[in-house]
């Protein structure tokens, strides 16, 4: 009876022990080049690309070093997605994606462990999304035109590959960064002065608009109320000095120069990268040389107002 006893304590202390065991503290005082916020349940998560780790809190207004650590276990990662059970993260540099799930330790912290490793994930697996709709996750190869598309057991929680789909018009080797489904659409922002419309269901290419070298470097594009956001990196030839965020109420006039610029609307001068929605606010990701910020706004009746600096 006593030695029962005895193992049930030593296990008990075992879990409490890996619980703290992974609750380390971001070392770091400042972001480097975030690239990418979301709010997955009760945490928020920042993907600190540059400083190969993926953090989360239970609010924005802590100090960023008091932040925990999800994983440190990445090279230049890019994005997250939850479907509240499991959470993959692009590995980008290593070309992985990791599968983590959540835990809590005995005081009720919560902590994460990471389950499943899916290796030679194309070429810089760069953008992860969790459709609802489908149950489905949508990770894609940014160098390859390769979408992985997974899916969790809802038994065993363990996730696996369910295809890969290949989009032609972006398998030679051209930077793709992300895409945005919309509806039964999916959008590329390719990187080739043009952006390309697929069915979702198929993959069948529906359109192709083009894009003045000035905006070719895009990032990611986002549909709010009227208009498509696109946050800009550089032109056709890799040059920064373009890095801006436009908008345009349809992609057919972006061939014509017929947008709007909005980055005066924040503090410019840096490469906007990420846009996501959190509650009734819209998130940015930004990525400078004198400081990496994330920006705060809201965006009613199509304009732009109450910009905050987060970080």
């Amino acid at each position: 009876m006593k030695k029962t006893i005895c193992l049930a304590l030593l296990l008990s202390f075992v879990l409490l022990c890996s619980g703290f065991s992974n609750l380390k503290t971001n070392p770091f005082n400042q972001l480097k080049a975030p690239s990418f916020i979301s709010k997955i349940g009760s945490e928020y998560f920042i993907v600190d690309c540059y400083n190969n780790q993926v953090i989360y809190n239970n609010n924005l207004r802590d100090k960023i070093n008091s932040w925990k650590v999800m994983t440190s276990d990445i090279n230049r990662g890019h994005t997250i997605a939850s479907d509240g059970v499991v959470y993959l993260i692009d590995d980008t540099d290593n070309h992985r994606v990791l599968v983590m799930q959540r835990k809590t330790n005995h005081l009720g912290q919560p902590y994460f462990i990471q389950t499943q490793v899916f290796e030679n994930i194309g070429n810089r697996p760069h953008y992860i999304y969790y459709h609802k709709e489908s149950a489905t996750f949508y990770a894609w190869s940014s160098m390859t035109g390769e979408m992985y598309l997974y899916q969790r057991d809802p038994v065993t929680n363990l996730v696996s590959l369910l295809d890969i789909r290949t989009v032609p018009q972006l398998s030679g080797g051209a930077y793709v960064r992300s895409f945005t489904i919309i509806a039964d659409k999916i959008y590329f922002v390719s990187g080739l002065s043009s952006i390309i419309k697929l069915d979702l269901n198929t993959f069948r290419l529906l359109r192709i608009y083009p894009v003045p070298e000035d905006i070719a470097g895009m990032v990611q594009l986002t549909k709010i109320e009227d208009y498509f956001y696109i946050t800009i990196s550089t032109d056709l030839h890799g040059n920064q000095d373009y890095a801006t965020i436009i908008r345009t109420d349809d992609l057919w006039k972006l061939q014509r120069g017929e947008y709007e610029d909005i980055y005066h609307h924040f503090a410019g001068n840096g490469t906007p990268y990420n846009m996501t929605q959190i509650n009734d606010r819209w998130y940015l990701t930004e990525i400078r040389f004198d400081g990496c910020y994330i920006w705060s706004f809201v965006i009613n009746n199509n304009e732009v107002s109450d910009v905050r600096r987060v970080y």
